[in-house]
């Protein structure tokens, strides 16, 4: 049973992808009504603008709640290298909106992006073997990046 102070990680843990989250989206609102991003051909699979808002903001709580779990374990090597994982995949994730959206490297995003996924599944992996709920946490998140991937994939066909 985790302590009172371990309790107040919490807080910092989750507000962490948080922060990470909003950097990485400074100015993406005018970048996504930009003539650039409007006329660029998109999947019909593509949800509404409004639902990556949602997804991202939950996926970071989860994403903080797992590293929670990690950061009250027991200190340890395996500990330590997972945490640097998750700093690793946190920057990865934010430099992914600008190279998309601000600097219109869309083939770049999409390498970024399998780069991404690489270093979360690796995250992940790490993670439940500290804490089985931490690596269960991110598994939504691994399938977001999945279909997210496939999302830039069919743009940058459709793009070219």
């Amino acid at each position: 049973m985790p302590t009172a102070l371990e309790y107040l990680l919490l807080i910092p843990a989750i507000a962490l992808p948080l922060l990470v989250g909003f950097l990485g989206s400074i100015g993406m609102k005018d970048v996504v009504s930009s003539k650039w991003y409007t006329e660029l051909k998109k999947p019909t699979f593509q949800p509404p603008s409004w639902m990556f808002g949602v997804a991202w903001t939950i996926l970071y709580i989860l994403m903080g709640i797992a590293s929670w779990f990690v950061l009250i374990a027991p200190p340890s090597i395996l500990r330590t290298v997972a945490l640097i994982w998750y700093i690793i995949q946190l920057a990865l994730n934010a430099l992914w909106s600008p190279l998309f959206f601000k600097w219109h490297k869309i083939v770049a995003a999409n390498i970024l992006i399998f780069c991404l996924i690489l270093a979360v599944l690796q995250t992940g992996v790490l993670f439940l073997r500290i804490s089985t709920p931490a690596g269960l946490l991110l598994v939504p998140y691994i399938l977001w990046l999945i279909f997210a991937s496939a999302l830039n994939t069919k743009i940058s066909l459709l793009n070219r």
